[in-house]
This record gives structure tokens, sequence and C-alpha cells, in this order.
């Protein structure tokens, strides 16, 4: 299918900026900035080599890729890299650099998880992979990873590794969750070791690396790595109930594609554990191990609120929040400290 014209994009939904990142708004700003550069820029030259026409990128190319630049998020992992680097002292350009690294690496995991869940609708509008097909939005993601190589070769080598070990963390947790699937006996520790390394390890990355880059203490990054690590485990469990019982519209992306796709959540395995073995059966053969899954969502929620499964679910999110705002006891009380606090509050209570 070819690339439209620029005119003939879709109007695009913008960024929401969040409260607690008025605190950084000058920086984050800076960060969109060099996302959006980084996005336009030709492929720089290798090995002394300079660019010829053949080398550049063609304008269906670059106009995908301005389709990307133009669904820009909340930018909720980059204001942490900043509000932590703020938390500890001050912040620097590395900061903005590493903000915007860890930004494309999670645009790049939509791109590539759009395909794994049959999404339609991400950030209000449709993906890349209902405008152009399957193989364009994995291409797409993998280019933007290679931007990451590209930016990260750049910095220090502890920062460097750091971000390098956490990608690998991602990939190891969205294949552990692909092959979870269908495994009805999967356990909560199991659900949350997974959707550990899928998603909360690049907010304990982004916050740790904030500090970090600020000259932390070993210990202070050990707090904010932990409050990120949480905040991100109730992210996660957040998302996990919006696919459930959200509002599609308000959400701003394709719901149901957990059960769509037979993924299980904390939801659906507290309900698993909890009802007798007939039932169990039941459920599984009619909403859950089911092509048409996705069609009985309404259904299968009146029977998780019925048992307690949806409240149970909101509860643990909660538990992990309260964790995240613990660990961050030991920091200084500070205007950035309290907008992590209010941060992670919102990432939990997006289901409200």
């Amino acid at each position: 299918m070819p690339v439209p014209e620029p005119m003939d994009i879709p109007t695009l939904a913008p960024c929401n900026d969040l409260a607690p990142f008025r605190l950084v708004a000058e920086p984050l700003g800076r960060v969109k900035k060099l996302i959006h550069q980084q996005l336009r820029a030709h492929s720089p030259a290798i090995a002394g080599l300079t660019s010829s026409p053949r080398q550049r990128r063609p304008e269906d190319v670059n106009r995908l890729l301005e389709y990307i630049r133009a669904r820009g998020g909340k930018m909720i992992r980059p204001g942490l890299v900043l509000l932590s680097g703020l938390c500890c002292g001050s912040m620097t350009d590395e900061h903005v650099r590493v903000a915007a690294i860890i930004e494309m690496i999670h645009n790049a995991t939509l791109l590539h998880d759009d395909v794994i869940d049959e999404g339609r609708i991400r950030r209000g509008v449709p993906t890349i992979n209902s405008l152009w097909g399957n193989e364009t939005a994995v291409l797409l993601g993998d280019l933007l990873l290679s931007r990451v190589f590209t930016m990260s070769a750049e910095l220090e080598s502890p920062v460097a590794k750091v971000i390098a070990n956490a990608a690998v963390r991602l990939c190891e947790g969205e294949l552990t969750q692909t092959v979870q699937k269908k495994q009805w006996q999967v356990s909560e520790s199991e659900y949350i070791d997974a959707i550990t390394e899928k998603s909360a390890v690049l907010f304990s990355t982004a916050c740790y690396l904030g500090g970090l880059l600020t000259g932390a203490s070993p210990s202070q990054m050990r707090c904010l790595a932990e409050f990120g690590l949480n905040a991100g485990i109730a992210f996660q469990m957040t998302d996990d109930l919006l696919d459930l019982v959200g509002d599609e519209s308000k959400a701003g992306k394709t719901l149901g594609s957990d059960i769509g796709t037979h993924k299980l959540t904390l939801a659906v395995i507290h309900l698993l554990r909890t009802v007798e073995n007939s039932e169990k059966n039941a459920i599984i053969h009619s909403y859950l191990d089911n092509k048409e899954a996705r069609d009985g969502r309404d259904a299968l929620v009146k029977i998780m609120d019925r048992t307690g499964s949806l409240a149970y679910a909101r509860g643990r999110t909660q538990e992990y929040v309260a964790e995240a705002i613990q660990a961050l006891g030991e920091m200084d009380r500070n205007q950035a400290r309290e907008a992590l606090i209010e941060t992670a509050q919102f990432m939990a209570n997006r289901i409200r």
C-alpha cells in the first residue's frame, strides 16, 4: 500500500502534558525536539563515507516518520528521567539525550506491540500496521531502535550499558508473556515477573539513569530504581485493567486485545484461581480460548466483577504505588520528589 501524501495523513491527537511535569517543562520540550530531529535526520555517514542520493531516506519513509512524530504520547518515561535527575541535583544535556533514547525505545515497542496485539488504534489515531501493514510497522520499530543504537554510542559506557541491558530485558519479558499465552495455570508471581521485564524495567531504568547522570549516591540510585520498578508494575497492571474495562474513546487505543490474543493478566489469573473447576473450564472455553474472545469482553467483565477479580487487581495496583512512594522515603524532600510521587499516583489512577 503506498504511503499517502502529507495532506492525506489523518489528523493526529496532541500530546497530553501531565501536571507533575510542569517542573521539567523546558527540558521535556528539548527532549521532544531531539526526538523529532532523530526521526528527520538522514542516515549518518559510515566509516568516513559521505552520503549519496541513493543512501538518503526515501520520501515514503519520511512520511511514515512524520506520522510517528505527530503521535505524541504523555512522555512519562522521559519525564521520569528528568524528575529523577532534578530530585538529586541539577539536570544536564545528557539527561535530555537519555530521556529521548528511553522514549524512542518505548515508541519502538509500541509499533511492535500493535502488530502482536493486532491493535487498530493507538493514541487516538489509526496504528501504522492498520494503515500500512505489519511489515511496515515492524521495520519502523526496528528503524527507531537503530537510531537508539547510534545515539547510545555517544554516551558514557556505564550509561550505554544500562540502556542496552534494559532493552534486552524488555525483549525477554515480551517473549515470556508470549510463551505464557493459553497457559491457564500461570501464577500471579509469574505474571508480575513478566510485566516487570516487559514494561516496568524501562520505568526503573529511566529513574536510575536520571540519578546516575546527576552523580547521585548509590543509595539514592537504588531508591529511584525501586520507585520506578514499583510504579512501572502499577502502570502495567492499570493498563491491563483498562484493556478489560476501559473506554476505547478515552483510552485512545484498541482495547480487549489481551483477551483476543489469549494473554493472562492479573484479573484473569485471580478469576481462574477463584472459581470452581467446572466454571473455570467453561470460562476458558467460552471467553479465553476462543477466536472470538474479544467479543465476549463485557460478559467476562461481569463475571470478574462478581468474583471480586477486578477489585483485587485494583487493590494490588495501589499496593505497588504505595511501595513506589515508600521507596522515596530516604530521598530529600523537594519539588521533584513530590512530582515523582504525583506521577506514580497518576499512572495507577488512569482506570478511574
